[in-house]
């Protein structure tokens, strides 16, 4: 199901969102032009939910030397988002924007709408420059994520994408031998 995602194009959305204090409006066109993080989370004033974006933000500077903007996304309302940041010492440690998406388009959008609960999923989704879903990782509810895995899978992705014919074996770390694969490889990994 999720393999349908790859390399497809993200669909036109309009929302606002709090963004270190101010609201601001935000689109698809926002997440055109440069890396993107689309990072669902179920919602706020919860218990892993913070814990992730409490990551995120410790990690933000790092996504953000490699051309990342990070957009945080739950079913709550951007004034909702801001009362959290208000609130929690945890929470008020995120300087990216945290989308309102009160009416669950963007949720469906990207297909990790929970609709008996009217809450999103955990699904992270990495967009290229020309809007396109690279990575595409969704968990259960109650499993929290690693900044640091998806920094691991953001570098591997903008490596793959700068160059052609290579590609990144598992657990591959910046730096490391990548593959170019050929005839000569079948059957020898």
């Amino acid at each position: 199901m999720m393999s349908r995602y790859i390399q497809s194009e993200i669909k036109p959305f309009r929302a606002k969102a709090y963004q270190t204090g101010d609201f601001i409006d935000v689109s698809d066109a926002d997440l055109k032009g440069k890396w993107s993080v689309v990072f669902f989370y179920p919602a706020d004033f919860t218990f892993v939910c913070p814990t992730e974006l409490g990551d995120l933000a410790d990690n933000y500077a790092e996504f953000q030397q490699l051309g990342v903007e990070i957009y945080a996304v739950s079913t709550d309302t951007h004034f909702t988002h801001k009362a959290w940041h208000d609130s929690s010492e945890t929470i008020g440690k995120l300087q990216f924007p945290m989308i309102g998406d009160p009416t669950g388009t963007i949720t469906r959008n990207f297909g990790v709408m929970i609709e008996e609960e009217g809450i999103a999923d955990r699904g992270t989704f990495v967009i290229d420059p020309d809007g396109r879903i690279q990575i595409v990782e969704i968990t259960a509810g109650g499993i929290g994520r690693d900044a640091q895995d998806l920094l691991r899978k953001i570098k591997a992705a903008q490596y793959v994408a700068a160059h052609p014919g290579e590609v990144c074996p598992a657990k591959w770390k910046e730096g490391e031998e990548t593959l170019a694969p050929s005839l000569d490889l079948v059957g020898k990994i």
